[in-house]
């Protein structure tokens, strides 16, 4: 797993990322805890993002759907789901929420996120698959991060036997790996689980486009 190696200077108050940490874990808890799992599915089909044509689309903007591509971001099917997303999470937007303040680190989570399962439900074969989870918009702030601070280093812990080892090792190498994996995934379908990999993809690359023009207007640290 990744480790953000914080820097020696006070931190600013961010409430962004606790924020939409706070509404994942609830939303979970909540559909863990609804009584009937009938009305669990269609809760889902009603707020989970769900794969179609383009056409489909353009018949359905009229009933709301488009606000599926938001509400689906905080929709997540078993703990593993949940706490994988909000661990990358906690470690990324942190840092970036420093930087890019709190309402332009929502802004790359929400809009990132959105697109991200645009994309994913028009690349999908078949229609009507429902996608959900905040990976999208987690993977927009992985790229954010990496077109924020592209010299900084993170931590990996390593599996060594008996032991963990702590390494320290170029962010660009890390995420590097991390995306080339999640593009190569796409193509591997099926054999690594019901994942919408193009969420991932489409994320990070917005993500990364979404930061550089925010770039500009926003006084970066030194962060090595």
């Amino acid at each position: 797993m990744f480790v953000n190696l914080p820097s020696r200077k006070k931190a600013a108050k961010r409430w962004a990322t606790p924020l939409l940490v706070g509404l994942i874990v609830l939303v979970f808890l909540w559909l863990q805890w609804w009584p009937s799992m009938t009305e669990v599915k269609t809760y889902l089909d009603r707020w989970g993002t769900l794969s179609g044509s383009l056409h489909e689309w353009r018949v359905d903007f009229s009933d709301g759907r488009p606000l599926t591509l938001l509400s689906a971001l905080f929709i997540h099917i078993n703990w593993v789901h949940m706490l994988g997303n909000v661990v990358f999470l906690l470690i990324f937007a942190f840092p970036s929420e420093k930087s890019l303040g709190p309402w332009r680190l929502l802004t790359v989570f929400l809009l990132g996120g959105a697109i991200a399962n645009l994309v994913a439900s028009l690349m999908l074969d078949t229609p009507g698959r429902l996608i959900v989870g905040a990976s999208g918009g987690v993977s927009a702030l992985i790229g954010a991060y990496l077109a924020l601070f592209p010299n900084a280093r993170l931590g990996i812990v390593l599996p060594l036997g008996l032991w963990l080892e702590f390494i320290r090792l170029p962010a660009v190498v890390l995420i590097g790996v991390w995306a080339l994996l999640q593009w190569l995934f796409t193509f591997l379908g099926p054999a690594f689980g019901h994942v919408a990999w193009w969420a991932h993809v489409s994320g990070f690359v917005a993500g990364i486009l979404i930061a550089l023009l925010m770039r500009p207007f926003i006084k970066l640290p030194r962060i090595h």
